[in-house]
């Protein structure tokens, strides 16, 4: 049985970072850098450049910086790579990738110093 190769890339169907297989070479051939990838997640199939893989720079906690960061609220919005606050926790974190919920709400999975990786909900309106 071949050993399959998975990859963390961004997938453009689930509008996060998941985990991928790569399930071959693009017509480009064996040289190129360009590989098709099946979503895990999702199970659709891309593109992804390896090449591109190797520059990108994932948000992480080692890169965290902890002044100016914003302080959570259910009700606001962030981006990937944004450092926040959260004041339950009483700890920083950074966001490393964003959703939509089964209903349709925002979530964002965020990896904070001392609690590990949380999910937690985004936009929310007060109506």
């Amino acid at each position: 049985m071949a050993k399959t190769k998975n990859i963390e890339a961004f997938c453009n169907f689930c509008s996060s970072v998941t985990k991928m297989e790569l399930a071959g070479f693009t017509s480009e051939g064996e040289d190129s850098t360009k590989q098709w990838a099946k979503c895990k997640k999702c199970k659709q199939k891309l593109v992804v450049d390896l090449e591109d893989l190797k520059k990108e720079v994932k948000p992480s906690i080692q890169l965290l910086k902890t002044e100016g960061s914003a302080t959570y609220s259910p009700q606001n919005s962030y981006t990937v790579g944004e450092s926040i606050f959260h004041q339950k926790f009483n700890d920083f974190g950074v966001v490393i990738s964003k959703e939509l919920t089964a209903q349709g709400r925002g979530s964002i999975l965020v990896e904070f110093q001392n609690s590990g990786k949380k999910k937690l909900i985004e936009t929310i309106s007060n109506k």
